[in-house]
Order: C-alpha cells, then structure tokens, then sequence
C-alpha cells in the first residue's frame, strides 16, 4: 500500500479504454487541450464585439482607412451624440420599440408557454400528445416560412403596418412549450399539486402560487431566449412595418446601412448604433443570470 502512494500520488492511475494506465501526463495534456480549444472558441466568439467597440470608437475618416482592430483615435462620445441627434433621435425611438417589442413580448411569452406547458405535464386529456406533437412541429418551422402567412393573415385584419403586427407573432414560443412541459414533469411534484387541492387551491392559484416558483429556472431561460430572438427579429418588421416610427432597432440600422452610399456618414452611426445595441442583451443575461445559478443549485441538492 506504501509503495503504490508513493509512486502514484494521492489518486493511482486510471486503465484507458484500451487497457493501458492513464498518468498524470495524459490528464493534462486533456485539460490543456479542452483549455486552448476554449480559449479559440472565445475568441472567435468574441473577435466581432471587439471590433465593434473598436471601429465605434473612431471617426467615419479612420473607419475606412486604419486598422480594423485596432483604435485610431477616440471619438466615441461624438458618435453617440450623433447617433441619439440624427433625425430627431429617431434611434432612441428604435430603440424603444425594441425594449417594448422584445421585453413585453418575452414576458407575455414566457407566460403563456409556462402555462400551456404546465397544462401538458400535469392534466390528462383526449389528443394530448398529439397537441404536443404540433406544437414540436412548430419548433422545426423556420420564421422565414411564417412571415408572409403571417402578413396575409394582418393584411385582411387591416392590422398592417401596426404595433400588433410586430407584437402579436412574437408572443408564440414552441420551444417555450416544449421547454416548459418538460420541466414542470420533472420539477413540479403531483403530491404538491394534489396537497394544494385537498387545501381548497383552485388550479389557477396552484398554477400561479406554487407551480410558477418552482418553474422559475426555466421560465428565465425562455424569457431569455425570447427576448433575444425578438430583439434580433428583422424580417417580420421588415414584412409588416412601413411607418418609421414603429421600426425596432434592427430594422432601423438596416435602413441607415442601405443609404450609406448617399450619405457615407451614416456608416458610423451604423456601427455605433449596433455596439448600443448589443447593450440590453448584456444586461439581461447578467441580471438574470442568478435564477440560473439558484436553479440549478436548488436541483443538484437532494433532500
């Protein structure tokens, strides 16, 4: 027993899957490895957002003629002035209706996913699974196969070319449902339900006083997810919108980009509008990244 600590350490070596023992040496050449893989994919990921902070930091001169990842002068805060000033500060409206598109569209979403996906996991009823099964059809169907039903369907409401059109679409999530059934299966108890009953908790308070707590890691995610899918949301708006004024973010950057040959100086408020609006994002995931961590720890401590 001595003589196995002493040349092996704390932990013996390990047989592979072909028989041979695995050292010390072959474990860190594998975490040196997942370590470099790591660090290229965060910077593959990452590479676009510094160049966006970069380029929107210099002058429309020094976009076109220095280095693209490198700064050139810093004229940040004249961007911006020129950003929220061009046209009346028609981008602080985009804006604007980009928060509202997005962050009362995911909450309404999350909402309505939360509640249909309860009603899948924990109510027995004729055609069930079959309910569930076009609703998983409805995650495989891509948005650019929607928008010009969707458009036909606004166009003989007379609903065109309003908030409601953009809003509306935007409030359905199959994947919510899905992700929303398959977590309140496993996370919502059937004796807690049936406690509340006995108590006198008609399904409504169940629903909203016990099965939304409990559900609460998973409602994050999906209103993450939504919110993200809305705010980068382009072809719907591009389908349905004419008025200016009702355009989000997205599809207001794209009008200033298609000028850009008339008026060059439109290419930098472009840019510098793309870096604010990459702002909300970062901010969601960080305020609501701790639902995800007490989530997660509440499931991976068994009472």
């Amino acid at each position: 027993m001595s003589i196995l600590t002493d040349t092996a350490g704390a932990h013996p070596a390990r047989p592979a899957a072909d028989g041979r023992a695995r050292g010390p040496r072959d474990n860190r050449a594998a975490v040196v490895m997942a370590t470099v893989f790591l660090v290229l994919a965060a910077v593959y990921m990452l590479l676009p957002v510094f160049w966006l902070l970069v380029s929107a930091t210099k002058s429309q001169g020094d976009l076109v003629d220095s280095f693209g990842f490198w700064f050139s002068g810093f004229h940040l805060g004249e961007n911006l002035k020129a950003l929220f000033t061009r046209q009346d500060g028609v981008y602080l409206h985009w804006l604007l209706n980009s928060l509202l598109y997005a962050g009362l569209g995911a909450a309404v979403g999350t909402l309505l996913s939360s509640m249909a996906g309860y009603a899948l996991a924990k109510y027995t009823f004729r055609g069930r699974e079959l309910v569930f099964s076009v609703i998983l059809g409805g995650v495989l169907l891509p948005a650019t196969a929607l928008a010009l039903p969707l458009f036909l369907m606004f166009a003989k409401l007379d609903a065109t070319n309003t908030f409601w059109s953009v809003f509306l679409p935007s409030i359905v999530s199959p994947f919510g449902v899905y992700l929303s059934r398959i977590f309140a299966a496993s996370s919502v108890p059937d004796e807690v339900i049936e406690a509340a009953r006995i108590d006198g908790a008609g399904e409504m308070r169940t629903f909203f006083t016990i099965a939304l707590r409990l559900m609460s890691p998973a409602m994050v995610t999906i209103f993450l997810f939504q919110f993200v899918v809305i705010w980068n949301n382009f072809l719907l708006p591009l389908v349905m919108l004419q008025d200016e004024r009702l355009y989000p973010v997205t599809l207001g950057l794209f009008t200033w980009q298609s000028q850009v040959s008339r008026d060059p100086q439109l290419q930098i408020l472009t840019v510098t509008g793309s870096l604010v609006s990459v702002v909300p994002i970062v901010i969601a995931f960080l305020a609501l990244q701790r639902y995800w961590r007490a989530g997660l720890s509440a499931g991976a401590v068994k009472s």
